[in-house]
């Protein structure tokens, strides 16, 4: 007998915050070197003002509220608790969209379109670019509970946002995602490519070769001087910024002790990808605030879930589909995105009807540059109504 979908708030026991606490005020710094700044990593003056901030300024209290007011559920799937959010669009005719967060983010990052999709009216629009949004968490991330297997890869976690479709009763709808959301976007329209309508994606970063993880020698031939920027930093990206995914590809069980014990090192290891990868011009909080930054990763800290996150890495070295997807495809490009691949490359893999340069934004657009990845996702969509 299948769990009916039940309404979830998020509620944190008080002795997991004083124990987070207790673990901040005990922070043991390392010794770094006193010009190293952010070229060797996070840098340790932020660290200490961030976990400072944390311990006595952080109120998690009023960010639980606010997650509390988004319309939340759990459901069981495969026997697992699947967290997700649900905002139904109070607009007749409203396209579903399942929209699917990645790494080191969460359904968090979506806080900031759930009201200009699902009510444009209200937010300048048009109601006929209405949406009914579904953000969930993936399975290991935050309140959904991980797979209790091995080999729960992309393709796992497409058919687990179909069957939350399923229940909700959508037999029809688009897909939306960057980072891993990206590749589980295209996953699912393979998957179910008479139900999806469209795969709108903040990121194609996950073709296979030539255009795939090393940017081969050849990438150079035949781009303009845009794309021709891009690859190159595309490459330097992957020879300086990338052991992250080495390590959580390949060990991610060791890396997630310390990270599981230390605040102040899961919160190390994830802002330093927030201002890697954003387009904040080496100023983190220039782009996020402070208590966006702590939010999400609180979401990690205080589900334990850093190790079963990273796991997704492990359980997804190999390709989670081939061939082409047919589906149509729209690509909001942004400048400081980790993968800007030449369309020329994209095309044989993807069925690309829109493609679009953002003129500002990184990694995290639904957080960074909610208004332009709106504006987007209603444009691609409007024709497939």
């Amino acid at each position: 007998m299948r769990m009916p979908i039940e309404p979830f708030l998020v509620g944190v026991p008080d002795d997991v915050l004083a124990d987070l606490r207790a673990r901040l005020a005990l922070t043991r710094f390392p010794v770094t070197l006193a010009d190293s700044g952010w070229d060797y990593g996070t840098d340790l003056d932020y660290l200490r003002r961030l976990v400072e901030y944390w311990r006595d300024g952080y109120d998690w209290q009023a960010q639980e509220s606010a997650l509390n007011r988004l319309p939340q559920f759990r459901v069981e799937i495969d026997g697992r608790a699947t967290h997700f959010v649900h905002a139904v669009s109070p607009h007749p005719g409203a396209l579903p969209l399942l929209m699917t967060h990645g790494w080191p983010g969460s359904f968090y990052e979506f806080h900031k379109v759930l009201g200009p999709l699902t009510d444009p009216p209200a937010y300048g629009g048009d109601a006929r670019d209405a949406f009914s949004v579904v953000c969930p968490s993936i399975p290991g991330y935050g309140w959904s509970q991980p797979a209790a297997r091995r080999g729960f890869g992309v393709r796992e976690v497409a058919a687990s946002g179909v069957e939350v479709m399923r229940r909700l009763g959508y037999s029809r709808f688009g897909v939306q995602g960057g980072d891993w959301g990206a590749s589980i976007s295209a996953t699912t329209a393979q998957l179910e490519p008479r139900v999806v309508v469209g795969v709108h994606l903040n990121m194609v970063g996950f073709l296979p070769e030539p255009a795939g993880p090393d940017v081969g020698p050849a990438a150079g031939t035949g781009l303009s001087a845009q794309e021709a920027a891009d690859v190159a930093e595309m490459r330097v990206h992957r020879a300086e910024g990338s052991a992250y995914r080495l390590q959580q590809a390949t060990r991610p069980q060791t890396l997630s002790f310390g990270l599981s014990d230390s605040p102040a090192g899961l919160a190390a290891w994830i802002v330093e990808k927030f201002r890697a990868w954003s387009d904040c011009g080496g100023d983190v909080e220039s782009v996020f605030t402070r208590d966006e930054l702590l939010t999400n990763i609180m979401i990690y800290w205080v589900t334990n879930s850093v190790d079963s996150a990273a796991r997704l890495y492990r359980e997804s070295r190999h390709p989670s589909w081939s061939g082409r997807v047919d589906t149509p495809v729209g690509c909001a490009i942004l400048p400081r995105e980790l993968s800007r691949y030449p369309r020329s490359w994209v095309d044989p893999y993807l069925n690309v009807v829109r493609w679009t340069r953002f003129p500002r934004g990184g990694h995290f657009a639904a957080l960074e540059v909610p208004e332009l990845l709106v504006d987007d996702i209603r444009a691609f969509f409007r024709e497939l109504r």
